[in-house]
């Protein structure tokens, strides 16, 4: 019951950061969204047990290519 509530909040901020992305004038505003995206991405793989995944997720995208974009 919290896993599936905690996968539908996950989505729901994964949407709006998306749609957030496309909808900024900004472009840092939407590489922060796009950080946002990236992050609750990361909590899904979170729910599916994929821990490294999550961790090798947030460090290279997150980490590395949005240093390259800001």
């Amino acid at each position: 019951m919290m896993s599936t509530l905690l996968f539908y909040g996950l989505s729901t901020l994964l949407f709006t950061a998306a749609l957030f992305v496309i909808l900024s004038r900004n472009p840092i505003h939407s590489a922060l969204w796009l950080v946002t995206a990236f992050f609750a991405v990361a909590g899904h793989y979170v729910l599916l047990n994929a821990q490294f995944l999550a961790a090798v997720h947030v460090i290279v995208y997150a980490g590395a290519i949005m240093v390259l974009f800001l």
